[in-house]
């Protein structure tokens, strides 16, 4: 992959509160996607507020890993997380995410090609 991703938030409204979606933009054969992003767990949101500190973009990090099963056959894949960097010490913060939905997983794949 050569290109640079960025995971993007934006606000919307459910039952009168104010939350955030998380996603990447990109062009797959001539088709715009917008592909959405969860953390693990709902605790992740606080996380992703920290890693954002007040700002709508961070680094979409793909993490390539390959383990053996108890069979000893070889899974390969990749882990996701969005980054930030702090500007003035250099600490480097993150929080793993995963494609919201099935469709989401299918896209990110695609794009990452």
């Amino acid at each position: 992959m050569n290109q640079n991703l960025y995971v993007e938030r934006e606000p919307y409204e459910a039952k009168g509160k104010t939350y955030f979606s998380h996603y990447i933009k990109g062009n797959i054969r001539g088709t715009d996607v917008k592909i959405l992003l969860a953390p693990p767990d709902n605790g992740g949101y606080t996380v992703l507020d920290i890693v954002y500190n007040g700002e709508n973009t961070a680094d979409f990090i793909v993490k390539p890993f390959e383990m053996k099963n108890d069979a000893g056959e070889t899974i390969k894949g990749n882990t996701y997380s969005v980054q930030s960097i702090d500007k003035e010490t250099g600490e480097i913060y993150e929080c793993a995410v995963k494609p919201l939905r099935n469709s989401d997983k299918n896209l990110l794949k695609m794009l990452l090609k």
